[in-house]
């Protein structure tokens, strides 16, 4: 039986600046800070107060509503502060580090020889557990729920992605490792979704079922291969989890520490060489930005274009970025912008501009939504960019009034914001898919659980 999976809709976005497969690493700063808002849903308690002295790996705060999971130092130091927000909201833990890391020891264990038990121990212990997500509702996995199966996509087809294979060439051992441990948290399968050209490279993996996917984006995102292979019910639940999130879990077993080493890949036009970065999560990129990005008015986002967060030049390195891009920001107004002689990089679904006669062009996009929000829905529109059977714009009609009946029989359990986001770039609407989505889920926690 074969194992590929086919999309035939969506939507490549080819845009200049892509990362070049060369990795630079970047001396150590001396402020770090892990962000309780990367975590949607968390309610953070503090275990730590100013002036507390930390290891990499110990305890900065837990969620309150699941006290078992945790999250942790990335490096050694002195807290240094604890920024606030509104009604007291804890924005940011910031760390001072010391010059030389020193680790909290989770011991080092043969991950086969252990069962779910002591892998499910070992990874809340040591604050590991928060990059496991859980479907429905794209939140970190309950500890207390068994999932059906767990996913992989090391297929990235959001505009300048970073490549997976070429970020875990050094680190096939930690790979297999953070695998086979993801394999004992579940009684059905690990799934495994790459590209056709890493498939030589993913050859080693074991203990996972490996499935080579083709289509243009979303076919990357992991809610269209859990539709293709293990489609979510009600009441079911399945787990994912990044490919560099595997290997860093794979690094806590063969190491005993808590590894926090990411590489990021720098793209965009407002990169002056566009290229991958060894950092640690929760690393200050203020000096970074200063030496790589060009001058001018451009927005970084931490993520990729279509779903990321737009940061600031003195943020810190969130706890699931791979990617940073920087595009120029669209503060503009093209007279006639409409008009399909107006201008020549402009890219288009439809054939409204000539971007179709040039399918292998590459072009500099901006921010500019090109018009406000209007009050009309183009039928079939949203269909042609979401390959999952599912009906977008009915879901997202469901979702903006609440209607929980409709929105479970639409599909709100088997999708998740990211998959809205070319929904997001091509809809004629200009409504903000994703918001709306996680609004709806939101929604869903508070009334469904």
């Amino acid at each position: 039986m074969s194992k590929d999976i086919h999309i035939k809709r969506g939507l490549n976005i080819p845009l200049q600046g892509e990362s070049v497969k060369k990795i630079s690493s970047f001396s150590p700063t001396t402020h770090y800070a892990i962000q309780p808002p990367d975590f949607h849903g968390l309610t953070p308690k503090l275990a730590v107060k100013v002036d507390d002295l930390v290891n990499a790996g110990d305890v900065l705060f837990f969620d309150k509503n699941q006290e078992q999971i945790k999250f942790t130092a990335p490096v050694s130091g002195k807290i240094a502060d604890i920024k606030r927000g509104p009604k007291r909201k804890i924005l940011t833990v910031e760390i001072l580090a010391t010059a030389k890391v020193t680790y909290k020891d989770f011991g080092k264990a043969d991950v086969a020889s252990l069962n779910q038990d002591q892998v499910k121990a070992k990874l809340l212990e040591s604050g590991c557990w928060p990059y496991i997500k859980q479907r429905p509702y794209e939140v970190f996995a309950n500890p207390n729920v068994q999932p059906k199966s767990i996913f992989i996509s090391a297929y990235n087809t959001v505009p300048l992605a970073a490549d997976f294979a070429f970020v875990l060439q050094d680190r096939k051992e930690a790979f297999q490792a953070g695998v086979t441990a993801l394999s004992k948290l579940t009684t059905g399968k690990v799934n495994l979704g790459i590209g056709a050209k890493d498939a030589e490279f993913f050859s080693f993996v074991k203990d996972a079922d490996v499935y080579q996917v083709f289509g243009n984006h979303p076919a990357g995102n992991v809610s269209f291969q859990i539709a293709k292979i293990d489609p979510i019910n009600q009441g079911e639940h399945v787990w994912t989890v990044n490919p560099q999130d595997v290997a860093i879990i794979g690094d806590l077993f063969l190491t005993g520490h808590y590894l926090a080493n990411r590489i990021v890949g720098f793209a965009g036009t407002g990169v002056k060489e566009p290229q991958y970065y060894s950092l640690l999560t929760g690393q200050n990129l203020e000096e970074l930005f200063t030496k790589t990005l060009v001058e001018g008015d451009f927005r970084i986002v931490s993520g990729n274009v279509l779903s990321g967060v737009k940061i600031l030049k003195n943020s810190y390195l969130r706890y699931f970025a791979n990617t940073i891009c920087v595009i120029p920001e669209g503060n503009h107004y093209d007279f006639l912008g409409w008009h399909p002689f107006v201008g020549n990089n402009k890219l288009s679904l439809s054939r409204t501009f000539f971007s179709w006669l040039t399918p292998n062009k590459k072009y500099n996009l901006d921010t500019n939504l090109n018009g406000e929000e209007r009050a009309l829905v183009v039928t079939g529109e949203m269909e042609q960019v979401f390959p999952m059977d599912v009906y977008p714009m009915q879901l997202l009609k469901a979702a903006m009034i609440d209607d929980i009946e409709k929105m479970e029989c639409l599909g709100i359990y088997e999708v998740a914001p990211e998959d809205f986001a070319l929904i997001d770039f091509t809809n004629t609407s200009k409504l903000e898919a994703q918001t709306i989505i996680r609004h709806a889920m939101d929604v869903m926690i508070k009334e469904v659980g």
